[in-house]
């Protein structure tokens, strides 16, 4: 899962994995923010019956119920409304949450990893998108032995990152078999890969789609089901404890409005396209429509909890974090609570977790 952003290119060749978490926020961090983001972190304008959430997300499929929260005025009965935070990159993402300049974010599992072990106070509250992780290669590579000496793009500290991590471990190779290159938007990635600049992508939808697209003869090799099985996390919602403490109502609601965005999403995807490509995705409607179901919006990922740990591992031997998160990163309390208050609402959405 989200947007897929790092640093500049030329910045990632060089940055060691150590380095990225030194970018990524711990709560004293100190940020160097984009002209005119301290303005927007700064204001407190708001209705007096209303609680403004500031929040960060990205840019992949596993958004949509975030962005559709935001669009619709989901939350807004409840009283509470998002504000988004844009950041130019994925560190900005982390680095903004993790330090407390925003209060939630939908985020990579593994880049949540990078800001729990690093101390900051945040924890997994809800799922956002599922699968949607999307290995593609050029004519004639089938198998991870065909990505031998080859170049795969990717981001850093990325389930885009972990997936092919992953793919190449089952084959019995490593990152030290390929060239590794990172990129600083799934924008830049498409292109890259269409143009043939690269062997391979791990792309979210709805790029992923589009690169398969527009190079002809491109394949799909991993689409992370034949790793993980169907419905496997990308994405989540992590708040930071100091707002679930100080308001679990407000969390609610949101998480009660992408239940809602789901399952809307869900009955009319063609309108969530409607209204979201063009702001949020920068692709064509038609390939956003196309890539719809590759990534759907999955609120209700308790049944995730063990494959988000378990994915700990990789982040670790990739050198990302030092310990592997344990289940206290995850309480999926609010959402059990938001779930037994909205019985019809749970009840209309398709994908969820299944209880006995």
């Amino acid at each position: 899962m989200c947007e897929r952003n790092g640093r500049t290119h030329s910045q990632l060749v060089e940055l060691s994995r150590r380095g990225f978490l030194k970018t990524s926020g711990v709560a004293s961090a100190s940020i160097a923010m984009p002209a005119g983001l301290a303005t927007m972190l700064m204001s407190t304008a708001a209705h007096a019956e209303t609680t403004r959430i500031k929040a960060t997300h990205g840019a992949g499929l596993c958004n949509l119920a975030f962005f559709l929260a935001k669009k619709r005025d989901l939350a807004k009965a409840d009283g509470v409304e998002l504000d988004f935070v844009v950041t130019p990159t994925n560190a900005d993402i982390a680095t903004l949450f993790g330090s407390g300049q925003v209060e939630m974010s939908v985020i990579p599992y593994s880049n949540f990893m990078t800001l729990y072990d690093a101390g900051a106070p945040v924890k997994i509250v809800a799922g956002a998108g599922v699968e949607g992780c999307i290995l593609t290669a050029k004519e004639g590579i089938k198998s991870a032995a065909d990505l031998k000496g080859k170049t795969i793009g990717t981001f850093q500290a990325d389930t885009l990152e972990v997936l092919p991590y992953d793919y190449l471990k089952k084959g019995g190779l490593s990152f030290k078999d390929v060239q590794v290159r990172y990129f600083n938007s799934s924008p830049e990635l498409a292109q890259a890969f269409t143009s043939g600049a690269i062997d391979a992508a791990c792309q979210v939808e709805p790029y992923a789609t589009q690169c398969l697209t527009l190079r002809k003869g491109s394949t799909i090799i991993s689409d992370g089901k034949d790793l993980y099985g169907a419905h496997y996390s990308d994405c989540v919602l992590a708040v930071r404890t100091p707002l679930i403490e100080k308001n679990p109502k407000a969390v609610k609601a949101i998480i009660k409005a992408m239940m809602l965005a789901q399952s809307q999403a869900e009955k009319d995807p063609d309108a969530a396209m409607k209204d979201t490509v063009g702001e949020y995705y920068k692709t064509s409607l038609e390939s956003a429509k196309m890539a719809a179901a590759k990534q759907p919006a999955m609120i209700d990922q308790r049944n995730n909890t063990q494959f988000i740990l378990d994915r700990g591992q990789s982040m670790k031997e990739l050198g990302y974090i030092k310990k592997i998160p344990t289940r206290a990163a995850i309480d999926w309390t609010l959402l059990e609570q938001v779930i037994a208050e909205n019985k019809d609402l749970y009840a209309s959405l398709k994908l969820k977790t299944v209880t006995t």
